[in-house]
């Protein structure tokens, strides 16, 4: 595989900037002068809309910046990439960055694109759901599939955990998830639950279904927010993770809902968005969502609004991180949070206390109403 020093970044067919390996550690980047006319900052914080080169002040995105960090797939989707280098008698330890970027192309999720594009794999899709399953379960347990390419194709630029494949349903863009080795039989039909209460509760979500299976009670599906529904050829939406924001790892858990309710008012100007959050945070409490890093919130930029919101909400199912605890602290406590904790988190960032304790009512019923059979 050529080695990738220089790649151009893009948006919508304009050119974004220019990425550069500088000094076998980072990649710098430069925004183009068209697009510091007209463009807007892909990352707020660590990217302003100026006439710089920006060099990372971290390795925690593996030299990169965040929000291209963010393109990368990881989980799942980087398992599925370095399984087709060795296949392809490649290295993937020595296969850096740049040269994955190169590999996503115009495939990742979010908006921005990267060219030249490296083409590792060529397939075309004609299995069945459940032998996708099938297929990814070989994959899990390091067993050899014929259908490398196609599960390539289906989910290489995705991320998290979970097998998953980005696929068209009625000819709108959708993820579909399988359960992984260490996942309850269930887990698809988890999830459709999960998202249902969520939405009954007031949370912005997409649009879910639960798609049929023979061997389990079914697939968890969602339409992607980070694509519109025209299915015009243009038709990304950029977004940026919590994780990229802040340039951290969310790995490990070192985030509060104080800062990332700071950094959603920093972000939207906006007191309903943060309301919005603090919905979600109630919601993650009481039905036991507990992985809820850095990289499971995320925020999408409206260009002709030239404004930034919360994205719907994602991967909310029963879970733990490390230790059991939230990954991310409300108010410092992330074992077992009560109602002090969580009020105080809406005080800090100056929700009206009986709003909020009109929210945090409203949503732990109906938690217990609709999930009391995953979370007793």
């Amino acid at each position: 595989m050529n080695e990738i020093n220089r790649l151009a970044v893009y948006y919508d067919n304009r050119q974004v900037g220019t990425m550069a390996w500088y000094n076998n550690a980072s990649a710098v980047f430069e925004y183009t002068t068209e697009w510091l006319v007209d463009g807007f900052s892909i990352s707020p914080i660590s990217l302003p809309l100026e006439k710089k080169v920006f060099i990372p002040k971290s390795n925690n995105f593996y030299g990169l910046f965040g929000v291209f960090a963010d393109s990368l797939p990881d989980g799942w989707g980087r398992l599925l990439v370095d399984r087709l280098m060795l296949r392809n008698k490649l290295n993937p330890h020595t296969v850096g960055p740049m040269q994955r970027l190169a590999i996503v192309g115009e495939s990742g999720m979010g908006a921005l694109v990267y060219r030249p594009e490296i083409n590792i794999r060529e397939s075309t899709n004609d299995l069945s759901l459940d032998e996708i399953a099938a297929e990814c379960a070989k994959v899990l347990k390091a067993e050899y599939s014929n259908e490398l390419d196609k599960l390539f194709v289906l989910g290489g630029s995705s991320g998290g955990t979970r097998p998953k494949i980005l696929t068209k349903v009625d000819g709108e863009d959708w993820i579909i998830k399988f359960p992984s080795t260490h996942d309850s039989p269930i887990i698809g039909k988890q999830e459709y639950d999960y998202a249902l209460c969520a939405k009954n509760c007031g949370i912005r979500m997409e649009e879910v279904r639960l798609l049929p299976s023979e061997t389990t009670e079914g697939y968890f599906g969602t339409r992607r927010f980070d694509r519109n529904c025209q299915g015009s050829a243009d038709n990304k939406i950029h977004m940026i993770s919590s994780a990229a924001l802040l340039e951290t790892s969310h790995r490990i858990p070192n985030l509060d809902y104080n800062l990332l309710m700071r950094l959603t008012l920093q972000l939207t100007s906006s007191m309903s968005e943060c309301e919005h959050l603090f919905r979600l945070m109630c919601f993650n409490v009481f039905a036991h969502n507990r992985d809820d890093h850095a990289k499971n919130f995320s925020y999408i930029y409206h260009e002709d609004a030239s404004s930034w919101q919360l994205s719907p909400a994602y991967d909310l199912t029963h879970s733990n991180s490390i230790g059991g605890e939230h990954a991310t602290t409300i108010n410092g406590n992330g074992k077992n949070p009560s109602k002090t904790e969580i009020m105080e988190v809406a005080k800090t960032i100056g929700i009206n206390t009986r709003r909020a304790n009109s929210i945090v009512d409203q949503v732990q019923e109906c938690v217990y109403s609709h999930l009391r059979e995953y979370i007793n």
